[in-house]
């Protein structure tokens, strides 16, 4: 293991969305995480590739948690572990046994996060939703689209992987920090509606400043015509973000419009649809790779608009190995870098239970020992 969670004990009981994105983050960045699979996704073909990114880089264990041995099985990881997380609605953890108050019993310094949609309490926390329904709720939806348009949901980016594994896995990394210092463990509720919430901070700002008005008409939304995607000749699109006036006025003098367009008018709302007419006439004359040449690597805040294949094709991606290429299979690198510490993908998506007799031998399991797990159906 490399990277700077090197030597980091986690165990993630398997889920989906966030709780795996936030197990790659952490297991990008060094830690020996065991994905804990139920007994019964084991399917015992391993020889196939399993395809799925968000499982790269830990070892599989399958378990039976509605077996007693299965359940201490869990325990005996935690009793090693540095962090456990899981993604259960409330109460389901507890139920099977491994809660947090139990796994704090046995492990005081354990960092237990638990990663929900709606959260460990309030009137929500029970009801079943997904990425859409946490960014709705969260103030977040409401503000993306365009002007007189329904919200647009931005695939599930805010919900799941932005507000809720990513702020997992920073959660976790805070509270192992916190524990190293005091040596005591703590739970952490990551909740989607919480993180959404925390990730529209500047625009809460803008809106207690009064300068944040309805979806699609703002400088960041797609209100402002300098600030938006246009079609080219080709069918394809390109991306503006010429927000400050100097971008601004390197937009229109390289687009040649400087006799059309006043530069002093950029923020000035009823010109904005003349602006934008221009702009979309005039970025239909030519290819995207046309316009590449005329405005990529300038100070106009351009870049084409590419597809996961292209982008990664493209020369800036390709030199920083952004995206890589593990065992056959194109995907993003761990971020962030490190300089001294530099994180990497530990090896490939595991299927459920591929490692269980390795990974209990490693964490000290006797081979008896894993050989009667096993005769009870208590692993798989």
């Amino acid at each position: 293991m490399s990277g700077p969670l090197s030597g980091v004990k986690v165990v993630e009981i398997a889920g989906i969305g966030p709780g795996p994105f936030a197990a790659m983050m952490l297991a990008d960045m060094g830690a020996d995480v065991v994905r804990v699979d139920r007994a019964q996704a084991v399917t015992g073909n391993f020889d196939r590739q399993n395809l799925e990114i968000l499982n790269r880089g830990r070892r599989s264990i399958g378990v039976d948690l509605k077996n007693p041995d299965g359940v201490e099985t869990v325990m005996k990881l935690v009793d090693q572990a540095d962090a456990l997380i899981e993604g259960f609605r409330p109460g389901v953890a507890d139920r099977l046994g491994i809660g947090p108050d139990a796994c704090l019993a046995r492990n005081p310094k354990l960092v237990y996060g638990r990663m929900t949609g709606w959260g460990q309490d309030g009137p929500y926390a029970q009801a079943a939703g997904h990425d859409i329904n946490y960014i709705a709720l969260a103030g977040a939806l409401g503000h993306f689209g365009r002007a007189g348009a329904k919200p647009t949901p931005p695939i599930n980016l805010v919900g799941d992987f932005g507000g809720g594994g990513m702020l997992m896995a920073f959660g976790v990394a805070c509270a192992l920090v916190e524990s190293a210092r005091s040596g005591q463990g703590q739970v952490i509720d990551a909740a989607m509606v919480d993180g959404a919430a925390a990730l529209m901070a500047m625009v809460w700002g803008f809106q207690a400043l009064g300068i944040w008005g309805p979806a699609g008409t703002n400088v960041l939304d797609t209100g402002a015509p300098f600030y938006d995607t246009y079609e080219t000749s080709d069918g394809k699109f390109i991306s503006l973000g010429s927000l400050e006036p100097q971008f601004y006025a390197e937009l229109v003098t390289r687009l040649g419009l400087t006799d059309e367009l006043e530069l002093a008018g950029q923020m000035n709302q009823t010109t904005w649809a003349d602006q934008r007419e221009k702009f979309t006439a005039l970025f239909l004359t030519k290819t995207r790779d046309d316009w590449c040449e005329v405005l990529e690597m300038t100070d106009v805040c351009f870049a084409p608009v590419l597809t996961m294949t292209e982008a990664a094709e493209h020369p800036h991606l390709k030199a920083r190995n952004t995206i890589v290429e593990d065992h056959g299979v194109m995907q993003p690198a761990p971020a962030p870098r490190f300089s001294r510490t530099p994180g990497s993908i530990q090896r490939p998506p595991a299927w459920p239970g591929q490692h269980t007799d390795e990974l209990l031998a490693d964490w000290g399991f006797g081979a008896d020992e894993i050989s009667s797990l096993r005769a009870s159906g208590a692993v798989a």
